[in-house]
C-alpha cells in the first residue's frame, strides 16, 4: 500500500498506519483499576438504614468515604463497593423527577447530585467489572415489583451470620416497583426518552444528560477493558439482546439514537415516570417572573431552578414551561440554521455519535451478536438522509465524527455518498481509496436526483472525505484533483434545479434559497482544502 492509499476497512491492523495516531482512539478506560470488595455487613446495614429512613445523603457520603479508603497508601487495596441493588437504587436517585427537577428540598437535590457523582467516581476507581454492573443495571420491565437476584429483608437476630453477604432487598418503592430499572422497558427505551427530552424538554435533559453521560461511558470502558474474546459477555451487547426481536428490534435501537421529539418518536418512547416533564407551580407571580433558565453546575453546588418549595411533591403540577420544538414548524418561514438543535444541541450529538460508534464495534466484531456491518449502516442510511441540511453537515462532519474510529468515519460517509451520487458515477471499492480513486469516482460528480438539498448533501460528503483523506494521507495536489473538484462543484450546481417539498411546510422559497447557500458554501469548502493542500506542497 502507498502512503497516498487507504484501506479504510482493515485501517486497525495497519500498525503504522496515519489511522493509528492518538487523535481518533477510541474512549479506553483506564489500566489501574482498584479490586473492589463489597461493603461490610454491618457498614451495609448502615446504609440500608439511611436509604430506607430517607437519609439519602447521609448514606452516600458514607459510601464516599468507604470506597475512597485506602486509595492513598502505596500499596493498593481493594475499594469497598455497595452491592449492585445499592447501586441500581443510587441509579434511579440520580435522575428521579422527585430528586430533580421536581425536588421540593435543596437536601433531595443534593441526594440526586450525590448520586450520580458517586456513580461516576465508582467507575472511575474500580471499573464497571469490579464493580458488578451486570447485576446492578440490567432491566425489570415495567410493573415488575422487586429486582431479580436479592433475598427478601433479613431480620435481626437468629442464626444470620454477619459476615454472610446476604443481599436484602431495599424496603422502599424507588428500590423497587418506582426504580428507573422497573419503569423502563429497557436500555433503548431511556434512550429514546432521554434524547426526546433533548429536543421538547429541556430541564428533564439537564439530568437525562447527566445520566446518559455516566451509562455510555460505562458501556465504552466496559467494552475496552474486556480481553479479546471477551467482549460478548459485555454490558453493552446484553442490551442488544434482541434475539426475539429480529430485524424490528434493530430498527428500534437506532430509532432510539436519533429520537427527535417529533410525535413518532414520543409515542414509541415515552416517559419513563407518569407525569415526568411536568414541574411545581410557583408559588406566587413574582417567582414566575423571575424564573430564569440557570446552569447546573454539581461541582460547584448550582442547582438551576429545580429546588422550588411546595406542600406536596406530586401536586400543583404545570406543562413544563421547557417545552420547545426546534423543527420548522409549517407556517414558519425560517429554517433552523444551528445543526444540532433538531438532534438537541451539540452534547445530545455527541452522545448519539458515541453510542453510533459502541453499535458498529459490535457490527464488526460480534455480528452474530447484533447485525452485520452493512446492514447497521443500511438503517443508518435511513436516519441520516432525511436530516436537515445543517444537521447531516454537522452529523457528518469530522469534529463530530472523530468519535467513531478513522475507518469507521470513511466507511460511513463513503456509503452515505454512494446513496446519493449519480448512477454514472463509476462504483467504488470501499476496502481501498486512493486518491485517483477520489478524482474517479467521487469528486467530479452531482447527485442521482436534482434536488437541491441532495445535491448540496453530497457536496458535504465529498467535502468530509477530502479532509478524512488529507488528515490521514495527505492531499497531493495536482492540476487533476483541482479540474475535478472543480468539475464536480459546477455538475451539482447545476444539476441543482429544484427543492424537494416536505408534507405540511411553508416558507419553500426561504428554505430552497437557504439549501442552495448550503450547496455553494460546500463548494467553496472543497476549494479550501484544496487551497491547503496546495499550499503544503510548498
Amino acid at each position: 500500500m502507498t502512503s497516498s492509499q487507504l484501506s479504510f476497512r482493515t485501517v486497525s491492523e495497519i500498525q503504522d498506519s496515519p489511522f493509528s495516531s492518538g487523535a481518533a482512539t477510541p474512549r479506553t478506560p483506564q489500566l489501574h483499576y482498584r479490586p473492589a470488595k463489597t461493603v461490610p455487613y454491618e457498614l451495609r446495614e448502615h446504609c440500608l438504614i439511611y436509604f430506607e429512613e430517607g437519609l439519602y445523603s447521609q448514606a452516600l457520603n458514607l459510601l464516599f468515604s468507604l470506597t475512597t479508603a485506602g486509595g492513598s497508601t502505596s500499596t493498593i487495596k481493594p475499594a469497598f463497593i455497595p452491592p449492585p441493588h445499592h447501586l441500581a437504587l443510587i441509579s434511579t436517585l440520580s435522575i428521579h423527577p422527585a430528586f430533580t427537577t421536581r425536588a421540593k428540598t435543596t437536601e433531595k437535590l443534593e441526594a440526586a447530585n450525590l448520586a450520580i457523582k458517586y456513580l461516576g467516581f465508582v467507575n472511575r476507581i474500580v471499573g464497571p467489572m469490579n464493580a458488578n454492573v451486570q447485576d446492578a443495571f440490567f432491566f425489570l420491565g415495567p410493573g415488575t415489583a422487586s429486582r431479580r437476584g436479592v433475598i427478601s429483608r433479613r431480620t435481626t437476630g437468629g442464626n444470620v451470620s454477619p459476615d454472610k453477604e446476604d443481599f436484602e432487598i431495599i424496603d422502599i418503592e424507588l428500590a423497587n416497583v418506582s426504580s428507573l430499572w422497573a419503569r423502563a422497558e429497557d436500555f433503548w427505551h431511556v434512550v429514546g426518552w432521554g434524547f426526546n427530552c433533548s429536543v421538547v424538554h429541556k430541564n428533564r435533559w439537564e439530568r437525562w444528560q447527566l445520566w446518559l453521560e455516566y451509562m455510555v461511558g460505562v458501556l465504552e470502558d466496559d467494552w475496552w477493558m474486556r480481553p479479546p474474546g471477551e467482549q460478548g459477555n459485555s454490558l453493552l451487547v446484553k442490551y442488544l439482546n434482541i434475539e426475539d426481536q429480529g430485524n424490528i428490534g434493530e430498527k428500534r435501537i437506532v430509532r432510539a439514537i436519533f429520537a427527535d421529539g417529533n410525535p413518532r418518536s414520543l409515542a414509541e418512547f415515552k416517559e419513563v415516570w407518569s407525569n415526568e416533564t411536568r414541574e411545581r407551580k410557583p408559588n406566587t407571580e413574582a417567582e414566575v417572573a423571575k424564573k430564569a433558565p440557570v446552569k447546573i453546575n454539581i461541582e460547584e453546588g448550582e442547582y438551576g431552578d429545580y429546588v422550588q418549595s411546595s406542600d406536596d411533591e406530586f401536586e400543583d403540577d404545570v406543562p413544563t414551561g421547557s417545552v420547545m420544538n426546534p423543527h420548522l414548524d409549517a407556517d414558519s418561514t425560517t429554517p433552523c440554521t444551528d445543526g444540532s438543535l433538531l438532534l438537541g444541541g451539540s452534547a445530545a450529538l455527541q452522545l448519539r455519535l458515541r453510542l453510533t460508534a459502541l453499535l458498529i464495534l459490535v457490527a464488526k466484531e460480534l455480528p452474530h451478536k447484533f447485525i452485520s456491518y452493512a446492514n447497521l449502516f443500511d438503517i443508518y442510511i435511513t436516519h441520516i438522509r432525511p436530516l436537515q441540511l445543517p444537521t447531516f453537515s454537522l452529523f457528518l462532519s469530522p469534529p463530530y465524527l472523530h468519535f467513531l474510529q478513522l475507518g469507521e468515519q470513511s466507511d460511513l460517509v463513503q456509503y452515505i455518498a454512494s446513496s446519493f451520487i449519480s448512477t454514472s458515477a463509476p462504483r467504488m471499492n470501499f476496502d481501498d481509496v486512493d486518491q485517483q480513486i477520489l478524482e474517479k469516482c467521487v469528486l467530479p460528480w452531482p447527485a442521482n436526483t436534482t434536488n437541491i438539498d441532495d445535491n448540496a448533501k453530497l457536496g458535504a460528503c465529498v467535502e468530509t472525505l477530502l479532509r478524512l483523506f488529507n488528515n490521514v494521507a495527505g492531499l497531493k495536489w495536482t492540476d487533476r484533483l483541482q479540474i475535478c473538484a472543480e468539475m464536480g462543484i459546477k455538475a451539482r450546481e447545476g444539476n441543482a434545479t429544484h427543492r424537494r417539498k416536505r408534507k405540511g411546510e411553508a416558507g419553500s422559497r426561504m428554505r430552497t434559497e437557504g439549501d442552495r447557500a448550503w450547496l455553494e458554501a460546500s463548494g467553496k469548502r472543497i476549494l479550501g482544502v484544496l487551497k491547503m493542500a496546495k499550499e503544503n506542497r510548498k
